[in-house]
């Protein structure tokens, strides 16, 4: 059995994102494993410190394990991925994608993400984060799509939604494959997959999907 999936669409660890509240009692866990290799060019320090004050001095009463991977001799260390394998909940912070990527594809550290959410953990990703873990990933230097990786399968989305333009986000609806759902996901916001395989939508905004160029609604997930 599958843990869960939350994919979040950008402005995490904020006022709104109260799916947290439902993460954590899915993860039967009050710690918090945080990854935030995506930010590792941008003040990784400042980003774990938001994750401990949105955590541990909230309502939530949960602590933060931040897992320093970095770069990829970090995802190779054995001790890191035993960090994350043994972890109920996995947060990946947001950030650059295309560094995530390079960092954690075909490491000991992302076969522990698979394999504690395999084992029923729950997996959260934020902004352009959560994009990687789709097999088809949206580019956020133009909108195409390259090759994530591919948790997520017959799915992919655009993080931040609320800050693309229309001209931006219709170029990547038509450039979707046939028969491959796109999700717009705005801040504050996560579209998520339970136990069961069921996709719900929560938070402060709204999910907007597609399916071959045209808008669509939840029953394109749960049906898969």
């Amino acid at each position: 059995m599958s843990g869960v999936l939350a994919l979040v669409g950008g402005g995490e660890w904020t006022d709104g994102c109260h799916f947290d509240v439902d993460l954590l009692e899915e993860a039967a866990s009050r710690r918090v494993t945080v990854l935030p290799t995506a930010a590792a060019f941008e003040r990784p320090d400042l980003v774990v410190e938001q994750a401990r004050r949105y955590f541990e001095g909230s309502a939530l009463q949960a602590t933060v394990d931040a897992v320093p991977v970095y770069g990829r001799a970090d995802a190779l260390d054995l001790d890191m991925a035993a960090r994350v394998a043994s972890a109920q909940f996995i947060y990946l912070a947001s950030g650059s994608a295309m560094h995530l990527v390079s960092v954690l594809k075909r490491t000991a550290v992302w076969d522990a993400v698979q394999t504690a959410y395999h084992e029923g953990a729950v997996v959260a990703a934020a902004g352009p984060s959560a994009a990687v873990l789709c097999d088809a990933m949206v580019d956020p230097r133009g909108g195409g799509f390259s090759v994530g990786l591919g948790l997520v399968t017959q799915l992919t989305l655009i993080p931040l939604y609320n800050r693309w333009s229309a001209e931006k986000s219709r170029r990547t609806i038509d450039l979707a494959p046939t028969g491959l759902a796109l999700a717009g996901i705005p801040e504050r916001t996560a579209l998520i997959r339970g136990r069961d395989g069921c996709w719900r939508a929560s938070g402060a905004g709204e999910v907007q999907l597609y399916k071959d160029g045209k808008p669509a609604g939840l029953e394109v997930l749960n049906d898969a």
